[in-house]
């Protein structure tokens, strides 16, 4: 039987998220196990008049693959392809559904950092210029990742998108945005971390649902050269499958001078190692969304859980009046519910994850 909540979650990235109209022209990216949401999208596109609709399939093998066959030229060349068809898209769809989070653990970093610059003017121009939104179908890998089985991790993940009341969590942030657009200095305290950043002059933006589904967080940018400090974040950072234990960073002028970890300190600093950019904050997030609890290893949920922060590395969204330049757009969270406190200009604004503004 086809689950009805797909329909549903088609319906709101659609409608509410891409806002599809007559003539738009559509791509839809996705690992080839996202096809019955993929489905759901393409039927609703035709629908809503979309004068054409590009499918894009792929999977963590065909990623090895290229990884270990292509040369480093290859890798470093202009995707002149890639950047013709962005430049004709009006809305794009990001549907996750990996069948192996561990799938490209053993590939060099480097590798990957090669492509990801060659495609920054494609993914720049994504960001910049199209409506785009990316989510996640749930899968047995991802479900193994959050300890769970299949169907409580569907019943997580579909409860995160349809249960939502989307504009009303609009309406629920803007007080935040308001608020952090006024604000000039921004302090996280908890255990291990003490990091001051400087946020004046950088535009806050109200993250409900448009751009990432689920949604729920209020994020902006940081002065480069402003973070002083040392921060201990409370998961496990990944990237590219790999993780990356009891990641602590300690800035001074903005920069990291010291990146240690439990497990992947080596990777973890040839990571940010790959531009100048890399080891400069891009993105200060505030997760928002009290309905997600849980880490999952998913960034996509994780970033959101209300009483966290997270630190995204390197490149920052132009939106937000970042100056950071790089191929690395890496968060990493830091859960203040148990332990912690975040301050604007030396007022405590959320106590242990509770808002008291």
């Amino acid at each position: 039987m086809n689950d009805p909540r797909i329909a549903k979650v088609a319906e709101i990235l659609v409608n509410y998220s891409a806002k599809v109209k007559k003539g738009d022209r559509v791509a839809i990216r996705s690992d080839f196990s996202g096809l019955p949401l993929v489905t759901e999208i393409y039927r609703l596109c035709l629908k809503k008049g979309a004068r054409e609709v590009r499918l894009h399939f792929g999977s963590y093998e065909l990623d090895e693959i290229y990884a270990k066959n292509s040369t480093s030229g290859q890798r470093k060349a202009f995707p002149t392809l890639a950047m013709e068809e962005i430049k004709r898209i009006d809305c794009w769809f990001g549907i996750i559904a990996t069948t192996n989070t561990r799938g490209l653990s053993g590939v060099d970093p480097k590798i990957f950092s090669e492509t990801q610059k060659a495609y920054r003017p494609v993914s720049n121009w994504r960001v910049e210029k199209t409506r785009w939104v990316l989510t996640l179908f749930p899968t047995h890998a991802q479900a193994q990742e959050a300890d769970m089985s299949l169907s409580d991790y569907e019943d997580f993940v579909y409860q995160a998108i349809t249960k939502v009341d989307w504009q009303k969590k609009y309406g629920e942030q803007e007080k935040l945005r308001r608020l952090l657009d006024k604000t000039k200095t921004v302090r996280i305290v908890g255990e291990k971390t003490d990091l001051t950043l400087n946020i004046k002059g950088r535009k806050a933006e109200n993250a409900a649902g448009k751009f990432n589904m689920p949604d729920g967080e209020v994020f902006t940018s940081v002065v480069e050269n402003s973070a002083e400090g040392f921060i201990t974040f409370s998961f496990p950072a990944i990237y590219l499958g790999r993780e990356f234990h009891d990641v602590r960073l300690e800035f001074k002028k903005g920069r990291v001078v010291s990146a240690t970890a439990s497990k992947g300190e080596r990777d973890l600093n040839k990571i940010l190692d790959m531009d100048r950019g890399a080891r400069r904050i891009g993105e200060l997030g505030i997760g928002n969304n009290f309905k997600i609890q849980r880490f999952t290893k998913n960034i996509l949920f994780d970033e959101k859980i209300g009483g966290s922060v997270h630190l995204a590395l390197g490149k920052g969204y132009k939106e937000t009046l970042s100056k950071n330049v790089s191929s690395l757009h890496w968060d990493m969270i830091k859960d203040l519910r148990t332990s912690g406190g975040l301050y604007f200009d030396g007022k405590l604004v959320q106590d242990r994850g509770v808002w008291k503004i």
